[in-house]
């Protein structure tokens, strides 16, 4: 009789403990025969190998489609870990269980979505498979949070994508909303389904007129989703896009909408919660023309110090501060920064480095380069350039707080208000003058020619 053979999966179930390898040797004992391993093993071995012509051989003999090893798990959650559609489809074919559990409760479907295999996914799905059950799913109905959507409310008719693809339109209750359904990754990784709820957790407590509203979320089934406030006017760098020039005033008065969201932000208490993806497509436009912050932590929010947040998602490198290019300890001013940024921009008509690739402006940043101004100094007075130079000063520490920018951008706002109504007013002297001239010489004009005709009758 030959050893006992030690079985190994190269890939583990979604749920199975940190470091747990699928150990069949005490079933290798019990069903060991002298021609070598059984059968019934051998159709596991095949799945993992991905052997079609074996597996069709073996399920001819006899065996089991659905045999399950000592943990429960089946061929067919072997397959959906290597990612192997062909071997699915044929375990399907011959008559697997689609939604067979493990002893850690993980089916086919919640493997395959833990390893990404998308073309497994879809395959299963389409075999009737249930999707994995939400991990913030409550067992008594009093614990649905207060924010709770239900999906079938939500209306994707019309739906198409907006904010860069990450959100789309849908109607929930006769209001249009974004929607946003959150990765595969987020359930099956610990940190961020704990993210997720401590994400959830601050969305409850926003509540400002210059950061996009959250609605609700979808948690108690999959897939789960948020829901914000939809602005159909689109963003900020669209705008930017279509109009390359935006007067002063204007400048100015769409920068205090972002400071004043900022800093609401970054003044949460307890904890302050830093942007760190501060960029025009992250800046939403409302109905009245003013602007709205996004996209803050839809997806994770992390601990970047021991008293700050941080929201960490594909970002452009454009925007973003040196001390995040050299992986640097940093805190809010990251967002004063991008904030400097985007406000030259807006003056300047053009993204900063235009001609330089995303991915190498952040070295120019880390070297001490800045974009140029190239704009009249016109465009720049009253401070507004002085206040750009501060908010992307090398040093983080001498960059001002929102707080501080929205106290400048006021006074700078009201001096060009002052400088336009000094302007104004002599036109309208100057006006109501030459009326008065023209009034005068009209009486003049009369009284000589009534002077003319009494002559001459004379």
């Amino acid at each position: 009789m030959k050893s006992p053979v030690r079985f190994k999966l190269g890939k583990q179930s979604s749920l199975a403990p940190d470091g747990h390898l699928e150990d069949l040797e005490e079933l290798v004992k019990q069903d060991q025969t002298e021609e070598g391993i059984d059968s019934k093993v051998r159709l596991m071995y095949l799945a993992n190998e991905g052997d079609l012509e074996g597996i069709n051989e073996l399920l001819d003999s006899g065996v089991d489609v659905n045999f399950h090893d000592i943990d429960n798990r089946t061929a067919l959650h072997i397959a959906a870990c290597q990612g192997f559609a062909d071997v699915v489809a044929l375990l399907l074919e011959r008559g697997a269980e689609v939604d067979s559990k493990d002893r850690w409760g993980s089916t086919p479907l919640r493997d395959a979505v833990h390893y990404k295999n998308h073309d497994v996914i879809k395959l299963l799905e389409k075999h009737g498979a249930k999707p994995p059950v939400a991990p913030m799913l409550v067992k008594n109905a009093r614990e649905v949070p207060d924010y709770e959507i239900d999906p079938k409310e939500l209306d994707f008719t019309n739906s198409m994508n907006i904010t860069k693809g990450t959100f789309r339109k849908a109607s929930w209750r006769g209001t249009e909303v974004a929607v946003k359904e959150l990765g595969e990754d987020l359930f099956t990784d610990e940190d961020n389904v704990r993210a997720f709820r401590d994400e959830l957790a601050l969305l409850q407590k926003i509540r400002h007129p210059n950061v996009v509203q959250f609605l609700g979320a979808v948690t108690q089934s999959w897939p789960m989703m948020i829901v914000t406030e939809y602005l159909p006017k689109g963003d900020l760098g669209a705008l930017l896009s279509r109009k390359r020039e935006i007067k002063t005033m204007t400048v100015v008065r769409l920068a205090l909408d972002i400071a004043r969201g900022m800093n609401y932000l970054h003044e949460n208490k307890p904890t302050p919660i830093i942007h760190r993806n501060l960029e025009p497509s992250n800046i939403l436009r409302d109905d009245s023309g003013h602007l709205k912050v996004a996209n803050f932590g839809v997806s994770k929010l992390v601990k970047v110090k021991e008293d700050t947040l941080s929201t960490h998602s594909e970002t452009s490198r454009r925007y973003e501060a040196p001390e995040v290019f050299k992986n640097e300890e940093y805190d809010t001013k990251v967002d004063v920064f991008s904030f400097a940024l985007i406000l030259q921009e807006m003056i300047e008509g053009c993204p900063p480095f235009p001609d330089k690739a995303d991915s190498e402006v952040p070295k120019l940043y880390a070297a001490g380069e800045r974009p140029p101004f190239r704009a009249s100094l016109k465009r720049y007075a009253n401070g507004l350039k002085e206040l750009i130079e501060e908010c992307w000063n090398e040093k983080p520490n001498s960059r001002p707080t929102f707080r501080q920018i929205i106290t400048q951008l006021e006074f700078i706002y009201n001096r060009f208000g002052h400088k336009r109504r000094w302007k104004v007013r002599p036109l309208k002297c100057f006006q109501n003058i030459e009326a008065m001239l023209k009034r005068d010489r009209s009486r003049r004009s009369s009284f000589n020619l009534s002077s003319h005709s009494s002559a001459s009758s004379i």
